[in-house]
C-alpha cells in the first residue's frame, strides 16, 4: 500500500518547510511546546511529515545533479528548462536556487525530530532506534547534498528556538566540518540501526539501514578524491558498499522490468520516492514528454508511428546528441528503455541520425494511461543496486584494483542474451580508462536519475571539463554554486563561493 496519507493537522504543523527565506520562520514554541511531542504517537506522525517534506524537494536533488551535465541540452518541442544551468550561466546575479533552495526549512524539522524524540517513550524501543537512525540519515543526505552543492554552508543540528534575525545569522562552515557532519550522522544513523537490516513497514521509501551504507559508499568517495582523504576513504567506502552487497539485493534480471508501477516493489530498489495517484505526482510530469499536437504526428527511430501515444504536459528536457550517440547500441536493453526517440517521417533510423530528428521522450518514468489520461506515479530511486555495483567498482579502481567484474555485472544485465564476452566483455585497464569506463556506463545505466553531474565531479581532474562543452577548466570556480546578494545582506556574516567575488 502506498504511504504519505497526511492528515490535515500535519498540514499545519509542516508548512514551515515551505518557507524559502531563514527571516520566514515561525517561533518554536508554536510547534514543539504546545503539547505535540508528547507521545509516540506524535513522533510517528512527524516522521510522516518528514518524508513527505524530503519527496517534496526530490526535484531540486534530480536538478543539482543532473542538469548541468552533458546529459541534456538537445532539441526539445517547447523552450527547454534551466538552460542557464545547462550553459553553466551562473554568476554573483544569476544564481540558482536562492536561500539555500529552502533546505533549512526542512532541517529545523528534522533537528526538531532527533531533538524531541529522545524524550520519548515507545513500546518498543527498537521502533524509536530505528526512526533515528532514518532521520540520522536523512540529515546527513542533505548535509551532503549542500556541501556538493555550495561547497561549505551553515551548519544548524538545533531546532530554531528564536526568530530574531540576529540569532539566525550563521557564518559558512568549511567543506572539511560539513564532511564531518555528514561522516558523524552516517555513523550515528548506523549506530541507531545496529544490526536491525529491516526497511519499516516492509517499504523501500523510508530510510534504511542499506540506505545509510550507500550513502556512506558515496559520501568517501567523496571525501576520498576531493577532501585529501585518499586510500583510507576509499576502503571505507569499499567496505560499506560490499556490506550492502551482503544484504540480499540484487538486480532486475531485464532492464526494462525496473520501471513502470508494476515493477515499483523489486529488489534492485534500495531507497525510493514514493508518488500516489491523488497524493503526489513525480516532478517528471510535464516536463519529458510533450504535447499530443507535436508527438502525434511523429515516428519513433523504428518508423512506428506515435499518432496513439498519450501525453502529459510539455518536453523541456531534450538528451543532448552526444547522449542520444553514447546509447545508441540496439543490443543494449538501456538504448530503448531510456529513450522514445521522434522523428518527422517513418524512415526509420537505426543507428541514430540527426536528419529528422525533432526530440525524445524520457521512458523510465512515463507513469500509467488510466482513462486516457497519462499519470506519473512512478516511485522513483534515490539509490538502486545498479549504483552499489558501480561504487565499488569506482572504489577498487581508486584503490588500484581491477574494477572489471563489477562493471561487467552491469553490462551482462544490459545485454541480456545478447552478451558475449568478447564484444561487450571491459578488460581492466589504467585508472584513467577505468575512470572512464566507470563513468561511460554510470551514464547508459542512470539518464534521468541525478547522478551524472556528481558522478562527474567526484571522478575528480579533468573529466568534468572534457566532457562537458559549456564548462570550461578556466571557470572551475563555477563547480559549486554562488549564493544571492539578498542573502549576504540579510546575513552578513555569509561570504560569498569563492571565485564568485
Amino acid at each position: 500500500m502506498k504511504i504519505y496519507k497526511i492528515v490535515s493537522a500535519l498540514i499545519l504543523l509542516f508548512a514551515l518547510g515551505a518557507c524559502e527565506s531563514e527571516l520566514d520562520l515561525q517561533p518554536e514554541s508554536t510547534l514543539t511546546y504546545n503539547g505535540f511531542w508528547e507521545s509516540e504517537e506524535a513522533a510517528r506522525a512527524a516522521q510522516v511529515g518528514l518524508y513527505s517534506n524530503f519527496r517534496a524537494r526530490n526535484g531540486s536533488f534530480w536538478i543539482m545533479g543532473e542538469v548541468r551535465s552533458d546529459i541534456w541540452g538537445g532539441p526539445t518541442f517547447e523552450s527547454p528548462s534551466n538552460l542557464d544551468l545547462i550553459n553553466q550561466n551562473i554568476s554573483a546575479t544569476q544564481v540558482p536556487f536562492g536561500n539555500w533552495a529552502g533546505f533549512y526549512g526542512y532541517m529545523h524539522h528534522i533537528n526538531d525530530f532527533l531533538l524531541n524524540i529522545e524524550n520519548i517513550e515507545f513500546d518498543n524501543e527498537a521502533d524509536k532506534a530505528h526512526l533515528i537512525g532514518q532521520v540520522y540519515g536523512i540529515r546527513a543526505f542533505m548535509y551532503f547534498t549542500m556541501l556538493k552543492t555550495w561547497g561549505g554552508v551553515p551548519i544548524s543540528t538545533e531546532p530554531l528556538l528564536d526568530v530574531n534575525p540576529s540569532e539566525l545569522a550563521k557564518a559558512r562552515s568549511s567543506k572539511e566540518e560539513v564532511m564531518a557532519l555528514v561522516k558523524s550522522d552516517i555513523a550515528r544513523s548506523l549506530e541507531a540501526f545496529g544490526d536491525d537490516e529491516s526497511f519499516w513497514n516492509g517499504q523501500r521509501t523510508y530510510w534504511s539501514k542499506a540506505a545509510s551504507l550507500v550513502l556512506k559508499g558515496k559520501v568517501y568517495l567523496w571525501s576520498g578524491k576531493l577532501l585529501g582523504g585518499g586510500d583510507a576513504d576509499y576502503n571505507e567506502a569499499k567496505l560499506a558498499l560490499e556490506d550492502v552487497q551482503g544484504m540480499g539485493f540484487s538486480l532486475v534480471e531485464n532492464y526494462n522490468d525496473l520501471w513502470g508501477e508494476e515493477n515499483e516493489n523489486n529488489n534492485e530498489f534500495i531507497f525510493k520516492f514514493d508518488y500516489t495517484q491523488d497524493e503526489a505526482g513525480n516532478f517528471y510530469s510535464g516536463l519529458f514528454t510533450g504535447r499530443s499536437t507535436e508527438i502525434n504526428a511523429t515516428w519513433d527511430s523504428y518508423g512506428n508511428s506515435m499518432a496513439d501515444f498519450v501525453s502529459n504536459g510539455g518536453n523541456r528536457y531534450g538528451p543532448s546528441i552526444k547522449t542520444l550517440e553514447m546509447i545508441d547500441d540496439t543490443e543494449d536493453a538501456r538504448r530503448n528503455e531510456t529513450f522514445i526517440r521522434l522523428y518527422g517521417n517513418d524512415e526509420g533510423h537505426i543507428p541514430f541520425d540527426t536528419e529528422g530528428y525533432q526530440a525524445s521522450i524520457l521512458k523510465k518514468f512515463l507513469g500509467v494511461v488510466e482513462a486516457g489520461s497519462r499519470l506519473s506515479n512512478n516511485d522513483v530511486p534515490l539509490f538502486r543496486y545498479a549504483d552499489v555495483i558501480l561504487l565499488l567498482a569506482e572504489a577498487k579502481n581508486n584503490l588500484g584494483e581491477d574494477p572489471s567484474e563489477e562493471i561487467n555485472q552491469i553490462r551482462m544485465r544490459a545485454y541480456g542474451e545478447d552478451y558475449t564476452e568478447s564484444e561487450n566483455a571491459y578488460v581492466s585497464g589504467s585508472q584513467v580508462e577505468n575512470t572512464r569506463a566507470i563513468l561511460d556506463e554510470r551514464l547508459k545505466e542512470f539518464i534521468g536519475e541525478g547522478k551524472r553531474w556528481w558522478d562527474l565531479r567526484r571522478a575528480g581532474g579533468t573529466f568534468i571539463f572534457d566532457e562537458i562543452e559549456s564548462l570550461d577548466a578556466s571557470e572551475a570556480y563555477k563547480l559549486e554554486l554562488p549564493i544571492s546578494p539578498e542573502m549576504i545582506a540579510n546575513n552578513p556574516l555569509l561570504e560569498q563561493t569563492e571565485g564568485y567575488e
